[in-house]
C-alpha cells in the first residue's frame, strides 16, 4: 500500500514539473498589432474646415415655434437688461462669453445665425439637435454635450436674444 501510495505521489510530481515549466514573461506597456489597410485615406486640411460654431448661415431658421422674427435697429436696452438677468442665471453655465465653453460663446451669435435659429435653439435644444443639420454639428463639436432645455418661455427667450445683441 505504501509502494502505491508513493507511487501515486511521485506521478503527480513529475506530472506538476512537466506542466510548470513553460513560463510566459508579460511584456511592460500596451501593444496592438494591426493589419495595414489597403484603403487610400482622404486628408482634409483643417484650415480649410470650417467650425461648425465659426460658419456663418444666415438663410436657416432652424426647427421649432419661430418661424419669423424681426429686430429692431434700436436696442430694448430694458429687454437687454432682462435678458442678461435670464442668461446669468439659465446659460451662465454652460456658456462664456468671448471663449468657448462647454457649448459656445453667445458673442457674435447674430452675425453666424438667423435670430429664429437662436431663438429655436434656446426654445427647443432637443428638437433641433435631431432634426437641424447645423445642430447636429455643434453637438459633435462641443462633445455630445446637449444644450439643456431650460424651459424658458419665448419672453423669455427673447430677451436673452436682445442682450446677445449688446454683446
Amino acid at each position: 500500500m505504501k509502494l502505491l501510495f508513493k507511487s501515486v505521489v511521485l506521478l503527480f510530481s513529475l506530472l506538476l514539473v512537466s506542466c510548470g515549466g513553460k513560463e510566459e514573461k508579460k511584456k511592460e506597456g500596451f501593444s496592438v498589432k494591426r493589419k495595414a489597410t489597403t484603403e487610400k485615406k482622404v486628408e482634409t486640411s483643417a484650415a480649410t474646415e470650417t467650425k461648425a460654431s465659426e460658419r456663418v448661415d444666415l438663410t436657416t431658421k432652424g426647427v421649432g415655434p419661430v418661424t419669423s422674427l424681426t429686430l429692431e435697429d434700436a436696442i430694448d436696452d430694458a429687454m437687454a437688461a432682462k435678458g442678461k438677468e435670464v442668461y446669468d442665471q439659465m446659460c451662465l453655465a454652460c456658456h462664456r462669453i468671448g471663449k468657448k465653453f462647454i457649448g459656445p460663446a453667445p458673442d457674435g451669435i447674430l452675425e453666424r445665425r438667423t435670430p429664429e435659429w437662436v431663438m429655436n435653439m434656446i426654445l427647443n435644444p432637443d428638437k433641433m439637435v435631431q432634426e437641424d443639420p447645423l445642430a447636429k454639428e455643434l453637438l459633435m463639436e462641443f462633445n455630445g454635450s446637449p444644450m439643456a432645455n431650460q424651459g424658458l418661455s419665448e419672453e423669455d427667450a427673447r430677451a436673452v436674444l436682445e442682450y446677445f445683441r449688446t454683446l
